[in-house]
């Protein structure tokens, strides 16, 4: 990000908290005025820190590639959060990510483009600075930068499986009409992507004038339905400015004390929005379901992301946590021309403490007959006391040969956590 750029976000979140403050502040009773200084003061005393580190190594064997990708990164977060004060508070969070010895992978920023992607660049960012009011029942109003997910974060996430996280300059209103019916509204000035702070390509920010928008209702545990819109302008990235309209219905329908079917449906709509210069529109379909006995679950799922093999024409989620879809090995990060459809079934089941997650992914295109390939993973997560834990993961995509533009990758992490 350009100097000009960082002060230009910069003085956009200043002002946006500074609103903020002065609102409260102009509502108080003139005699309180004196009382301020030390009130703040013991808002800081009183508030929360945490500290956590996160070192993963992530390997990176692809066929394209004379070089592997071996990165190995350490993560130190502060976050640190005050006590409410005039029902306001400060909510801080800054990321280091560091790399431990010489970086042999691509982050987008290091130059080493002989290698795979792995997108995890050397950076310090201020993840979070913003203000929360609690000051309407029922409402959370938030001020600044922050982190946003929705649902299952399948259009709009934080990323947080990549060392740097996906934030937002926003300001959002979360409001429960009751226990059952919520409503979220957030409108985005600037969303800092993992690829930053630090500009190059892609880009670091989106900026532009962002809606996000939905309305849930809670049924019982066994159906909530959700309703959005998501309303995505972006400057720098024209033909990812696009509007998304669905609807998604999901629970878990208990049988018993032992069997449950856990299940979801879903359908969106996008067109082009903004400054887009692309007339085009898709949909989205997810189909899913499955069996849970006592700790064990299985699911089969049916997902298509519409394209017309014209390109930028496809169904894309430019602000999901992509990781989470379309299998881990992450070879559709971007919707492919003849969309996608990708028949993938999920396994859960715990093993001597550890959780274990298999899955395997079958692509085809959409528009046409292509076979894009298929992919297996296998996950292991292992808790260890109450502040650390250690995971294991392993992603192998099989391309095939009718998509030449895709080719063999394994990936392979080992990842330590720490939380305090």
């Amino acid at each position: 990000m350009s100097a000009s750029r960082k002060t230009t976000s910069a003085k956009r979140l200043g002002l946006g908290i500074l609103s903020t403050l002065a609102s409260s502040m102009l509502a108080m009773p003139a005699t309180s005025y004196a009382d301020v200084g030390s009130d703040v003061a013991q808002a800081f005393k009183d508030g929360k820190a945490n500290v956590a580190f996160r070192y993963r190594y992530e390997n990176v064997d692809q066929d394209n590639f004379s070089k592997d990708a071996n990165a190995s990164t350490l993560r130190s977060r502060i976050s640190f959060q005050t006590a409410a004060w005039q029902d306001l508070s400060l909510m801080l969070e800054l990321d280091d990510i560091r790399s431990l010895g010489d970086e042999s992978y691509n982050s987008t920023r290091n130059g080493n483009t002989d290698r795979p992607n792995v997108l995890d660049p050397v950076a310090t960012d201020l993840n979070v600075a913003a203000l929360k009011y609690m000051g309407i029942a029922n409402a959370e109003i938030i001020v600044g930068r922050q982190k946003i997910a929705r649902g299952n974060e399948r259009f709009v996430g934080p990323v947080g499986w990549r060392q740097n996280e996906q934030t937002y300059d926003a300001g959002s209103i979360n409001y429960k009409f009751s226990d059952k019916l919520q409503a979220y509204y957030a409108y985005v000035r600037q969303v800092n992507r993992i690829h930053g702070p630090d500009n190059g390509t892609p880009p670091a920010d989106f900026n532009g004038n962002t809606h996000l928008a939905d309305l849930s209702y809670t049924f019982s545990p066994a159906a909530k339905l959700t309703a959005y819109g998501y309303f995505l302008d972006f400057d720098e990235a024209l033909a990812s400015s696009s509007q998304t309209l669905g609807l998604r219905l999901a629970g878990d329908i208990k049988l018993n004390e032992q069997f449950g079917i856990p299940y979801a449906a879903e359908w969106a709509t996008q067109d082009d929005y903004a400054d887009n210069p692309n007339n085009y529109s898709a949909d989205y379909y997810l189909a899913e379901a499955g069996v849970r006995w006592q700790k064990v679950t299985a699911k089969l799922s049916y997902e298509v992301l519409e394209g017309d093999t014209v390109a930028n024409h496809q169904f894309q989620t430019p602000l999901a946590t992509l990781h989470a879809f379309q299998g881990w090995a992450d070879q559709f990060l971007s919707t492919p021309t003849g969309g996608i459809e990708d028949t993938f079934l999920t396994v859960d089941f715990p093993v001597l403490g550890a959780n274990i997650k298999l899955r395997y992914d079958d692509y085809q295109s959409e528009t046409g007959s292509v076979d894009y390939g298929n992919e297996l993973g296998i996950w292991a997560t292992l808790p260890i006391g109450t502040n650390y834990s250690l995971a294991v993961k392993y992603a192998a995509f099989d391309a095939d040969n009718e998509a030449p533009t895709y080719f063999d990758t394994d990936k392979f992490w080992v990842m330590f956590s720490a939380n305090f």
